[in-house]
């Protein structure tokens, strides 16, 4: 048999299913990797909002990464909610010596606007996670956090993504989403730019697709894909689940990891 991609999650719960560890691991099973994960928070949430997050202690963050990587091993990893200075400092001098490419999620607010990222935690992002990142992939919300630059079009974005670049990520897939028209990202190295375009799904149940767009990043570089390649995939795969997701609770509900599943039926 041929074995699986193994690819390793670090991010917070979502005890509603939609994002989160959660996500990350459907995301996995759906494009055929092993998923593995390191827990770093609980939250209490749902369709309408975060009602409660706890971090874990770093040294269970520190316990669970040794029991995997030192075991299994990982052929890539991604990283989301961290929450705290702590914490990513902690994750950063984990991934210090990683063979695997790293896909950095800078998750620092929810779908709903609620804060999973301590404001005196964004400067351990720039200086000692990004610099790890074999692809970096913030939002808008997150790039203006991060680099002070409120992107409003697409030469914003190159921008935006030129300041990313200077922390020390190989790649940047800066995600426009929350601009108008068709759902556009950048993904650059400060050399090749590659412009990714779909088209906008008129649904508003999108919860997770911040996770499960770096999740599925991570799954196609732990096959061996070239990054432009990996990211395409990943857009495709995304904007798919988009479009297929459905409605949760009294909210916005989540993307659907498993639309090629229904598809095949």
């Amino acid at each position: 048999m041929t074995a699986l991609p193994r690819v390793l999650t670090i991010a917070g719960s979502d005890s509603g299913g939609g994002a989160g560890i959660q996500a990350d691991l459907k995301t996995m099973l759906a494009l055929g990797a092993h998923g593995m994960s390191v827990l770093t928070a609980v939250t209490a949430q749902n369709s309408v909002g975060v009602q409660g997050a706890w971090e874990l202690p770093v040294e269970a963050v520190r316990a669970q990464y040794r029991s995997v990587v030192d075991d299994i091993g990982v052929q890539a990893v991604k990283t989301g909610m961290l929450g705290s200075s702590a914490l990513v400092t902690a994750v950063a001098e984990l991934l210090s010596d990683v063979a695997a490419p790293v896909v950095v999620d800078p998750v620092s607010v929810s779908k709903h606007g609620d804060r999973l990222l301590a404001d005196d935690a964004l400067d351990a992002v720039r200086t000692r996670l990004l610099p790890l990142a074999t692809v970096a992939t913030p939002n808008l919300d997150e790039v203006a956090q991060l680099t002070g630059i409120a992107v409003n079009d697409e030469s914003g974005m190159r921008r935006a993504a030129a300041h990313l670049l200077a922390y020390g990520p190989r790649w940047v897939l800066v995600k426009g989403g929350h601009l108008p028209g068709e759902a556009v990202d950048l993904l650059t190295d400060g050399s090749a730019e590659h412009w990714l375009r779909a088209p906008r799904h008129d649904n508003r149940h999108t919860h997770g697709t911040g996770c499960t767009l770096a999740s599925a990043v991570a799954v196609g570089l732990a096959r061996g894909l070239p990054v432009p390649d990996a990211v395409r995939e990943a857009k495709d795969y995304v904007t798919a689940a988009i479009a297929a997701g459905f409605a949760l609770g009294a909210g916005i509900g989540p993307v659907d990891h498993g639309w090629r599943l229904r598809s095949q039926a």
